[in-house]
């Protein structure tokens, strides 16, 4: 039977990364050793961090006044140091638009009460259920403000931005965890991005972080781990990195650019997505929780069927069926098709098939 792993995250690498990860595991580059017993500051293990970010701002033409950080803690520690060492007192607007955009605000919100700064609640969509991207009224962002905290890709929810709002020249702050590298975003317009690698870019444990040099912290903050500026002058190195996390993220950057680049990998994944939501739309049996179109995600497909017991019995038979972790986060149920890069079209295909012959049988 085969196997396709519909997760959001842990997700599906590709399957040419992991037979290479696997050749080298006992004996990398000659060195006798695995990546995983590599001292982070050897030669070989340079020479892999180095490649990563050589690969990765080739493929984002990242600019080269912008620092590329290998960091850990996820994303979620990111909701706690963007105002650390951001903010500097000043306000910091947070569009929430999904479950994550709302514990980077409620993260904020409780750092506020113990640091000096303003998180202001920009636009929602909660009161929907986040069913659609909130509309953003650029004209309450106070021009000295830090930031403007965004979700580029709601995972949970289905829902993603594509064309930034305008915000009077305050820095955007992205969180791309679920979209980066799937579909294409012009660095430049961002102050930061970051990103935890286990959806489009490798294992949990790792975090990307790009952030423009003149965002760099002046002072210190709370504690060294925390602070951006040493973790750059660092070079990613203050403490030991994910060593065999940042080894696969290099492995996946050359993978997506043999296949052609980001352009390459959005074109694959609209094709993907484009499938699928073709599918739900023109069914009778099958919906998609999202409001509008133009909101959807490329990455993450929530869809539901006439109950919440056929939805259980779907979810069922489909594991059984082979189509693993398609069921929908716990705060949403349904369903949820997450189709990253590393997802093959045929996994789509036969989606599709198991379930129209599930329509059939239950209608």
């Amino acid at each position: 039977m085969t196997i396709y792993n519909f997760s959001a995250g842990p997700a599906v690498l590709p399957k040419e990364v992991l037979k290479k990860a696997q050749a080298e595991f006992l004996d990398y580059a000659n060195s006798g050793m695995s990546v995983m017993e590599l001292s982070h500051r050897s030669k070989e293990f340079d020479a892999i961090i180095k490649d990563a970010e050589v690969l990765l701002r080739e493929l984002m033409e990242i600019p080269n006044n912008y620092k590329v950080l290998f960091l850990q803690g996820g994303a979620s520690t990111q909701f706690s140091m963007i105002p650390l060492n951001l903010a500097k007192g000043g306000k910091a607007y947070y569009i929430v638009a999904g479950s994550w955009g709302k514990k980077a605000y409620t993260e904020a919100v409780k750092l506020s009460k113990t640091i000096p700064f303003e998180p202001i609640l920009l636009a929602s969509s909660e009161s929907s259920v986040y069913d659609h991207i909130p509309v953003i009224p650029t004209e309450d962002i106070d021009p000295s403000a830090s930031y403007v905290h965004l979700t580029t890709n709601n995972t949970i929810e289905g829902t993603a931005i594509y064309q930034l709002p305008d915000t009077n020249g305050v820095p955007i702050v992205a969180d791309m965890s679920s979209n980066i590298l799937a579909a294409r975003y012009r660095v430049a317009d961002f102050g930061m991005i970051y990103a935890g690698a286990q959806k489009n870019i490798g294992p949990a444990g790792v975090t990307i972080v790009i952030i423009r040099e003149d965002l760099l912290n002046e002072d210190p903050v709370l504690s060294s781990m925390l602070d951006y500026r040493i973790q750059s002058e660092n070079h990613s190195l203050y403490n030991t990195p994910p060593t065999y996390g940042i080894y696969i993220a290099k492995l996946v950057f050359e993978h997506v650019k043999r296949l052609g680049g980001v352009d390459e990998m959005e074109r694959l994944n609209r094709i993907k997505s484009g499938l699928l939501y073709d599918f739900i739309e023109q069914s009778d049996f099958y919906t998609s929780p999202v409001k509008k179109p133009q909101d959807r995600s490329l990455a993450n497909i929530p869809f539901v069927s006439p109950s919440e017991e056929l939805d259980a019995k779907f979810n069922k038979e489909a594991d059984a069926a082979g189509f693993k972790n398609i069921k929908g986060h716990r705060s949403v149920g349904g369903m949820r098709a997450s189709l990253y890069n590393a997802f093959p079209l045929e996994g789509v295909e036969a989606l599709i098939e198991f379930m129209k012959k599930f329509e059939e049988e239950n209608k």
